[in-house]
This record gives C-alpha cells, structure tokens and sequence, in this order.
C-alpha cells in the first residue's frame, strides 16, 4: 500500500480483535463506529456470510429491537491511490437484495440461508423500519457508484414493497468509503463537523453561564431546520449516538406525529415539540434595526435529531409560522461536552445498561472484576474512545447479560433481546441479583467465546478446503443465526451429566480458581468438541428463529439424551471438567 493513508486508518490495523475476521474486518469497524456496537466480535460471528456462494452478501445486521437491518457488501483495494472502488461491486448489491428477499428460502444457498429467514421474518412482523444496504471499501466515493447504487435503492423498495404488507420500510443504499469513514471516525473524537459561520434572525432568548459552559435559548424557524437537513444530512448529528430513525405511517410513531403536526398545525409546532439542543463552538447575539440575530460558528445537534430529521424529510419547506426550541451550547471542556452528548441522550434505546450502572449490583460486579484478571467489565457504554480502541479484554455489559440468559436456559432473550435484559425489571433481577458474581459471569462468558472460536476455527478450515464431513455438518449449524447461544443453553442443560451431581442453584456454577479469560476458555474447549458433535438436533430449534418455544426445548432434551448416552466414553474429560468447576 501507499502512505496516503485515510485519518481512521491507523485506528483500524491496531484493532488486534478485528483481525481474525480478515477481510470483513474493516465493515465491522464501520459498523461499529455508526450503530456504537459494543460488542462487535459476538455480532460478526451472527452476522457475517462465508464461503464463495454467498450471493454478493457479505454480511446481515438485524437489530429488531432498534428496528433496522444492514445489508453490506465490502471491497478492499490494496492501493489507496485509486480514484474509485469498481461500480460492479455496487451493481453486485442487486444480486443480494434479489436473493435475500425475493428467492424461495429452499433455493437459497446455506452460506446466507438462515440470514434471509430471519430478515423476511423480522419484516413480515413488523419489527424492521429501515433497511440500511452499504457497499464498504477504503476509496473515495464517486458517481459511478453512487448511480449504481440508485438502482439498488429502486429495486430493493419494489421488490420489498411487493412482497410485504407491512408499513412502509425506508431503504437507504450508501457507499461508505474514504470519506464517509473518516467522518464518522472524526466524529467519534471531534462532535462538531459542520463548522459553517451561522447568522440567523430569532425573536427573543436568554443566555445562561455555566462553570465550563454557556448557553442561550431561543427559538428558530423550522424552514431552516428543513433547509439545514437538506444541505448536511446526518452530519448534523455527528455528536450525536444515534441520527434520525426514519418515520413510519403509525400514530404511535413519533416522527410520524412530528410531521403530521408540522403539515397540520404548524402554528402550535413550538409547544406541541420539546426542541432541539446544539453544540456550537461558539455564539453572540446582535441587534439591528429592532431585529435580534445569533451569530454562531459550527454545529452538531445532540438532542432532537428525530424532530429535526422528522422535518428535513418533508415534502416540502414547512410553513414559515412553524418555530422550534433550541438550546445552543459552547463548551470547551472535552469531559463536559461528552456528558452533554450522554445526558441528553437518556432516553435512547441503546443506552439502557446506563441506567443499571449504578445500582447496588453493578457496583457490587465491577468490585468483583477487579480480582478477575484480562477482564474489564463496563457496566455503562463505552466511549468515545473505547470505540475507535476497542481493547481486547474489555466485557460490555450487554455481553454478559445475553451470556448469562443462555446459561440459565434462555437463549431466546439472549439472542433477541438482549436490550430488553436491561429495560426490563423482571428480565434484570432473574439474571443480575443478589446471587449474580463476576466469577459466575466468567463462567457463563468463556463458554460463549469459546463457542465462537470454535465456528472461527471450522470457518477457517473450510477456506483451506480441509473440513471433514462431520465438521461440515457441524457448521451447517454454527451458520444459523443464533446457533451461539442455542449451543450454549444446550450445554448448560446437560451440567448435571458433566458434574455428575444435581444444580439445584445454577448461579453457583464458578471455576474453582482464579482464571482469566483465556484459561477459562481453554477450560471449555472439550466440551465444545464433544458438544459440537451432536449438534444436528439443535437445528430443528432454531428453525423458526427460536419462535417456537416447544421445539427449542425439545431440539434440547434431543441433545441432552445424546450427551448422556456418551457419558461414560467421555468419562475422562468430564471428571477433568468437574476438578476445575465450583457449585459452592
């Protein structure tokens, strides 16, 4: 390669836990830096395709419970003094959109097979409002793609508008390349990108001095919201953890309500709308001719990105009456500016362990944690930082909850739902109470990751064309979504034959001594190789997506009857597993 490196280059080749998934590694790191993924490993083990025949899809993201898909074909160039990346491989994304929503599911090639079912079930139950496809690569963006990319949009609307009858779903084709990259890498450490001089005349507002900040609230008319979104798009948001979510024709929908009152009866927009808040480098007020204006240079908006998106997407100017509140603040102080993003974010979705961070039990496991070694629980999101410099030996909190839910015999909610663990205090204190150690979180954690090092290790064999057939059919499983945590219950269910003694309180289960994660791991492996093996009836409970409970817990007590039938071959590795495991 060139030394014309893009910005976000250097942070991407030092993410040593990116590597191991080769070339896919660079639209992991995309997808992490635009949705704030945590935990990026665990999603590229669900979510990426392999092998040659995967129909142009490289990988499918579903996050039913913010309700979006990403579909994403990627390209890699070896010489970043290249013009452009090649327009066919955007062309190629009309391949995938055909094969993911519009063959018959029997038709389709087992490398995406279990992708396309869980996406067309996702939509089919409402649960997807956008469709976000994405031709990644290190270039600069350029027109030829961007056509391509039109017609993918187009055919990808038609197919999906044809097939479903649910409401209406925005499909977005991007290409994110060079350029996009290192937006959304500045973004990550610098919040404000757009950094225009602003002069725009306000009736009225007042300024308030903090220790490190200043503000002045005002109000503006929504016209120039809509002008704004129009020229900057989602770099408005580029402090923001979330950008606009798109609106869908329900009441119960807010950015729908958001439009309909701007349509409707934009005269009461101002106070039927709780605003807008903006980070600004800077601002004044000025008065001239009994008319008052506000100089400001800069913007990001960290609070109102759905009001604001919700405008920017009318069909046309909203009426001049319309006005909305807006709160534009200065600071300097990095720390500040970053709780500023945090706090007026609360209400978001994605940061639901936030408000766990501090009760008595996170306290109580972050304590813990500190005995345990190459392991750093976070029981709030990461930063900015923690991003872009994801260290290896970091466990989001998130991952130990869907971790846990597998274990104690839910790998339904650990699977599709792994939010709702947080938001729900039903589904929090069945798996972080009183009784919830790190060392127990350990246990449950190992066995996941050695879970997936074991679907890594199988997909690696098959690009060296070594797998044997068993192996072949063992990852046959390990390609279906979800078959992670599906193993993992399955495992947990069958402790009582490994121990050789009843559980009657599984929260119990630990390694008797003091392991890091690599040791625990290594812990697992025999069992997963034993495991690994019996896999095939646990295919019939992940055949609808974990949707039907009777066959999950069947497709388990099959696997578990296989387990027991073998326990005296594989005596020895079962006592040897017992000599390192706690029920105390």
């Amino acid at each position: 390669m060139t030394n014309s490196k893009p910005l976000f280059w250097h942070a991407y080749i030092e993410r040593d836990d990116l590597s191991q998934f080769g070339s896919a590694s660079l639209m992991l790191f995309a997808l992490q830096m635009k949705f704030n993924i945590e935990d990026i490993s665990t999603i590229a083990v669900n979510s990426l395709t392999d092998g040659s025949d995967d129909k142009k899809v490289d990988l499918v993201y579903i996050d039913a419970e913010s309700g979006f898909a990403v579909i994403i074909q990627s390209y890699i160039s070896n010489d970043f003094n290249k013009k452009e990346a090649p327009s066919n491989k955007a062309s190629d994304l009309n391949t995938a959109i055909s094969w993911l929503f519009n063959r018959p599911i029997e038709e389709l090639p087992i490398t995406i097979k279990s992708h396309a079912d869980e996406l067309r079930n996702a939509i089919e139950e409402g649960s997807i409002s956008s469709i976000y496809i994405w031709y990644i690569h290190n270039l600069p963006e350029s027109q030829n793609v961007l056509n391509e990319l039109i017609t993918v949009e187009h055919s990808a609307k038609s197919i999906i508008s044809s097939k479903y009858e649910t409401p209406e779903i925005e499909i977005q084709a991007q290409e994110i390349g060079v350029n996009t990259l290192n937006e959304w890498y500045q973004s990550l450490s610098t919040p404000i990108l757009i950094n225009k001089d602003f002069h725009l005349p306000i009736e009225g507002g007042f300024k308030i001095d903090g220790k490190d900040w200043s503000a002045f609230v005002t109000s503006i008319p929504a016209q120039w919201l809509y002008e704004q979104f129009q020229e900057y798009k989602t770099k408005l948001f580029s402090a923001n953890v979330r950008d606009y979510l798109g609106s869908r024709k329900t009441d119960k929908n807010i950015n729908s309500g958001i439009k309909k009152t701007a349509y409707e009866d934009p005269r009461h927009f101002w106070v039927y709308n709780n605003g807008i808040t903006a980070l600004v480098h800077d601002f004044e007020t000025e008065s001239s001719n009994d008319q008052s204006f506000i100089n400001f240079k800069g913007i990001s908006i960290v609070n109102g990105a759905q009001t604001t998106g919700a405008i920017g997407n009318l069909d046309t100017h909203p009426d001049p009456s319309a006005m909305v509140q807006v709160r534009f603040i200065k600071c300097q102080n990095v720390n500040t500016v970053y709780d500023i993003v945090k706090y007026n974010n609360s209400q978001n979705k994605i940061t639901a362990p936030d408000f766990r961070s501090n009760d008595p039990i996170q306290s109580r496991l972050r304590e813990e944690f500190e005995d345990i070694p190459s392991i750093k629980y976070f029981p709030r999101r990461g930063g900015h930082e923690d991003l872009i410099r994801r260290r290896s030996d970091v466990l989001p909190s998130v991952t130990a909850g869907q971790a846990l839910a597998a274990l104690h015999g839910d790998p339904d909610i650990a699977y599709h739902k792994k939010t709702n663990i947080w938001e729900s205090d039903t589904l929090y204190s069945k798996y972080f109470n009183d009784q919830t150690s790190a060392r127990h979180i350990l246990f449950a954690h190992s066995l996941i990751r050695a879970i997936e090092n074991k679907k890594i290790s199988l997909l690696n064999k098959i690009k060296l064309e070594d797998l044997t057939e068993i192996e072949s059919n063992q990852l046959d499983f390990y390609r279906k979504r979800g078959s992670i945590f599906m193993m993992a219950s399955a495992i947990a269910k069958c402790f009582e034959i490994f121990l050789d003694k009843q559980i009657p309180n599984y929260f119990r289960l630990t390694f008797n001594e003091k392991l890091d994660i690599y040791q625990a791991i290594e812990i697992w492996n025999p069992l997963i190789e034993i495991s690994s093996s019996f896999s095939q009836p646990l295919m019939e409970g992940l055949s609808d997506g974990f949707r039907n409970k009777k066959a999950v817990k069947s497709a388990i007590q099959i696997f578990q009857s296989f387990i027991s039938s073998t326990k005296q071959v594989n005596r020895r590795i079962y006592d040897n597993f017992e000599n390192k495991v706690s029920i105390e």
